[in-house]
């Protein structure tokens, strides 16, 4: 049964994979026997990822690019073919916050939502459209968008967060309904709360100090996604599409519902 989790020979590409929640995939697929292409605006951090996964025995293709433009992004897609012939995977990661997570919404400028809204939502669109020919002409291939349980639910002042990883979520259905014909399934994994020594130190004061809170009392850490990266990039889901996989140690589990409120409730004298 195991063997289904293997993925020797697979060629998964990854956009943000040298740091954070990109980098713990990228591990956990080589060691499960993938070669990555890891992309990524910043050359220093995916030739880092890509010392690891030679190290490991496998392959690696390293591609400057920013995703929020639609050119560089078919030029990934064509380096990548160039280099490996086929494209097996591909991992919506690069992804953006807001510089100030507080700011009230009459004090966004244009600039703002568009960087948010290109990078995180548009850049997923833009990879997915430029892999899914060559994907479709094979007859298979699988995409997985990492999302986040605040594209289920509001947060606090964090606009651009929000609605760009709820569209990544309903882009994941979109692709999963209308790709399946072609034999490409797509899947969102959904993190909770993991800081990672990447974060901006401003969005890192604004996570929560542990995870009292939560049903496992534990915040999550970036090693939790390798492995459910691997199910979803493995012949293990190959009956999965349109899904979401939530990773966020049971924050969700009690319901959708806006952060930090709560309803009032009257208790009898």
């Amino acid at each position: 049964m195991l063997e289904t989790f293997n993925l020797d020979g697979k060629v998964v590409l990854i956009t943000g994979g040298g740091t954070g929640l990109g980098l713990a995939m990228v591990r956990a697929l080589a060691r499960a026997g993938a070669n990555l292409a890891l992309a990524g605006r910043r050359a220093a951090p995916i030739e880092g990822a890509a010392k690891e996964v030679v190290d490991l025995g496998r392959e690696a293709l390293v591609v400057t690019a920013d995703v929020t433009d639609s050119k560089q992004v078919d030029q990934l897609i064509a380096t990548t073919l160039d280099r490996f012939g086929h494209i097996d995977v591909l991992i919506n990661n690069a992804g953006a916050v807001q510089e100030n997570v507080r700011k009230p919404l009459w004090d966004i400028t244009d600039d703002e939502w568009n960087l948010v809204m290109n990078v995180n939502l548009s850049g997923a669109f833009f990879c997915a459209r430029a892999v899914s020919k060559p994907m479709s002409e094979r007859g298979k291939g699988k995409i997985i968008n990492i999302a986040s349980g605040f594209g289920m639910r509001a947060g606090r002042d964090i606009y651009m967060y929000c609605c760009s990883k709820g569209g990544m979520i309903q882009l994941t259905k979109v692709l999963s309904f209308n790709l399946a014909r072609y034999g490409i399934t797509a899947n969102s994994i959904v993190p909770g709360f993991i800081p990672t020594t990447s974060t901006d130190s401003e969005i890192r004061s604004t996570l929560p100090r542990s995870g009292d809170f939560l049903p496992t009392g534990k915040l999550g850490s970036p090693e939790d996604l390798g492995p459910v990266a691997v199910f979803l990039a493995s012949k293990a889901s190959d009956y999965m599409t349109g899904e979401m996989i939530i990773a966020d140690g049971g924050g969700l589990a009690a319901g959708i519902a806006p952060t930090g409120h709560a309803p009032v409730v009257a208790l009898e004298p």
